[in-house]
């Protein structure tokens, strides 16, 4: 097994992803451990800015996969390159954000590797010389510990779940990787990107969630939500009730069949609870419930819970907020 730890550093919009400088500044301790290098993968088109800032979180060295033949993400592309990178390094292991890029990228490239995969994890060890893994199971009843024995070892990590360790920047050598794409890999194109713009962070990303259910009553109702986020500089999320509603677009759902997240705060609002929401959320460092049903299950994981019309608490609390930021 080599001593290289790779890092799939994912960029978007230019600029490193939060997830990615996460696993960088913890795969820096890893690295150290094995005795190898710290190497952070780039693969797109204009990626050489985020090259430059690896070595601010502790990357030795930058493969960067720099091709307009990659401007827009397809999985056989980004896997063939991936693929080659990995067959030309041999790094003993290669992590990557549970992000919906490298859920669909990183079964491809472990099935091409013939490498062991563990994903959606929410902690990482060194144990006795091995990486341990921390995964939920069972819509995230239970916590597993997982050791893969292939190489390289692969995993994709939660966002947020480790946070940003405090490393020493380095200089790291940037490499350029020539591209080769076959041609069974070019099988499907992209004729069309539609971009929603938003100003509020990204779902998976956010460190401060407030979400909405059933509660809500309606769509018109998410806007006491969105100026509570827009106070706290949060994502606004929902629940699958709230989206099978047609309240709220599927990107927005947070659950097992939505995004998985763990910010320090979540704030649900009208949320009964359900098995399938607590799977994508339970994670998270603080959750504060408001739901006027006291047998609410949300209050079962909540660390804080208020029992009453969130029409009347959610604008109070915002005010409130407002009142603590004109201050500070």
């Amino acid at each position: 097994m080599g001593k290289d730890v790779f890092i799939f550093a994912e960029v978007k919009a230019g600029q490193l992803r939060k997830v990615a400088v996460e696993l960088l500044s913890h795969g820096r301790a890893v690295a150290d451990q094995f005795g190898g290098q710290l190497v952070a993968v780039l693969v797109g088109q204009g990626v050489g800015a985020a090259a430059a800032a690896c070595g601010q979180y502790g990357a030795d060295k930058v493969l960067a996969a720099d091709s307009s033949e990659l401007a827009t993400y397809i999985t056989e592309p980004y896997a063939a390159v991936v693929g080659q990178i990995i067959a030309e390094n041999q790094p003993g292991v290669f992590l990557a954000g549970n992000t919906m890029l490298a859920r669909d990228l990183f079964p491809r490239v472990a099935e091409r590797v013939k490498a062991g995969l563990v994903t959606d994890c929410t902690g990482m060890t060194l144990e006795g010389g091995n990486l341990v893994f921390t995964r939920p199971i069972y819509a995230g009843k239970a916590l597993t510990k997982v050791q893969v024995e292939s190489s390289p070892v692969m995993a994709t990590i939660r966002p947020n779940a480790l946070g940003v360790a405090e490393v020493a920047a380095r200089q790291a050598e940037v490499v350029q990787v020539a591209v080769t794409i076959p041609a069974e890999a070019k099988r499907v194109a992209i004729k069309e990107v539609q971009r929603r713009e938003s100003k509020r962070p990204e779902l998976t990303e956010a460190e401060i969630i407030v979400s909405g259910g059933r509660g809500m009553k309606g769509p018109e109702n998410y806007v006491i939500l969105e100026e509570l986020a827009d106070v706290l500089g949060a994502a606004v999320g929902a629940s699958r009730a709230a989206v099978d509603a047609g309240w709220r677009d599927h990107a927005f759902q947070v659950g097992q069949t939505g995004k998985t997240v763990s910010p320090n705060l979540y704030i649900a609002c009208g949320i009964s609870g359900a098995i399938q929401h607590l799977a994508g959320m339970g994670s998270s460092k603080v959750i504060a419930a408001i739901n006027k049903d006291p047998e609410a299950n949300i209050f079962n994981v909540a660390d804080y819970g208020i029992v009453d019309d969130l029409f009347k608490v959610v604008p109070a609390l915002t005010q409130e907020v407002k009142k603590l930021v004109q201050e500070s």
